[in-house]
């Protein structure tokens, strides 16, 4: 279930980004901070990315993301990119332990593959949230109701209709 979300997810941003020319994905975008479209989808992409580079490993440290100019500003890119990271999804959970320096210190936690995958979904959906902003400027881009809403969020709306 949780690979499918992430599938489902994924698809809503590659729809969008069919729809969009290479300048609305990557011009800045004043109530983004001027961040630009591009410059969410590659934290998005990366991210997952990110975890799925350090699956065999097992150690994950998220800062150590590549930041690539061409994902943020190719949208054909960008969408082959997707493609990419939703073939490379695992199907097996296993134990990841995940790095970060806080305050000049190292620390590492025990966590696991399917919880990571979670918190990449949950980022995904924040950042597509805020791309949502963005959109709002554009003209003649159709956009999902519930892109960068929380499926916690459409459950209980769902259930605010019955």
């Amino acid at each position: 279930m949780l690979i499918k979300s992430i599938h489902r997810s994924l698809d809503k941003l590659t729809g969008l980004l069919n729809q969009l020319s290479e300048n609305e994905y990557s011009n800045s975008c004043p109530a983004l901070s001027n961040a630009s479209i591009g410059e969410h989808t590659r934290h998005i992409l990366e991210m997952f990315q990110c975890l799925e580079n350090s699956y065999e490993l097992g150690i994950l440290n998220y800062d150590n993301r590549e930041r690539s100019k061409r994902i943020q500003t190719d949208t054909a890119f960008a969408i082959q990119t997707i493609l990419e990271i939703k073939n490379g999804l695992k199907p097996d959970n296993k134990i990841i332990y995940l790095e970060q320096i806080i305050d000049g210190l190292n620390l590492r936690i025990q966590s696991n593959y399917y919880r990571e995958l979670l918190y990449n979904l949950e980022h995904c959906i924040h950042h597509q949230a805020l791309i949502k902003v963005a959109v709002l400027q554009c003209e003649n881009v159709l956009i999902d109701e519930n892109f960068g809403v929380a499926g916690s969020t459409i459950e209980y709306r769902k259930q605010c209709v019955q």
